[in-house]
């Protein structure tokens, strides 16, 4: 999604929690792999496989400069001849440790086999961020979780939208001190799709 569209979607989204909420988890996200640089690990479910946000975050660590944000997609089912970056297993999560960073998107319950990896990562020392769809136990063994409930008004995928472009957005200065060109960008589009000025 560029940057138009971002602004637009956050446009639509003023006035509700989620441009807020999307910037802080994103700020969260951020901080945990800079400090780090253990690598960023995104699972999904075995229903829900996030590969568009993988996508989009591989952009983001591309037009910000980050190259931390650009994830190891981890996948339920990896078949003979699949390509290197969507061959990765659940496997790759039992090595996940100490300053790594273990991104889980889900919708809907995990099967307990992905619940109980998750929770060796976290006890390895592993960053474990969810976004998900409400469960309990998902919630619980978040370090830190955006929840999109069924009724919140959007769906899980623009919140991902919002989540990974903020990451991108709102990394450190750069050392000669100046914006990004995708910031000015971005605030160019929110000025040029915004309202003109109410006249009395």
């Amino acid at each position: 999604m560029d940057a138009v569209r971002v602004a637009l979607l956050r446009e639509v989204l003023a006035g509700t929690e989620w441009p807020g909420a999307a910037r802080r988890f994103a700020g969260t996200l951020r901080s945990s792999l800079v400090p780090h640089r253990g690598g960023l690990l995104l699972v999904g479910t075995e229903e829900y496989e996030p590969w568009h946000l993988a996508a989009h975050l591989v952009d983001e660590a591309a037009w910000s400069g980050l190259p931390e944000l650009a994830p190891t997609l981890v996948r339920h089912r990896v078949r003979h001849g699949d390509p290197a970056h969507l061959a990765v297993g659940l496997g790759r999560l039992e090595a996940a440790g100490r300053g790594a960073t273990l991104l889980m998107v889900a919708p809907e319950r995990p099967d307990a086999g992905l619940l109980q990896r998750v929770h060796d990562a976290r006890r390895a020392g592993a960053t474990v961020l969810s976004l998900d769809g409400g469960d309990a136990e998902v919630r619980g063994l978040a370090h830190e979780a955006l929840t999109v409930a069924e009724d919140a008004g959007v769906d899980l995928d623009t919140v991902q939208h919002l989540v990974s472009a903020a990451a991108g957005e709102n990394s450190l200065p750069s050392p000669r001190g100046g914006r990004r060109l995708r910031d000015r960008l971005s605030d160019l589009a929110d000025r040029l799709t915004a309202p003109p000025p109410a006249r009395w």
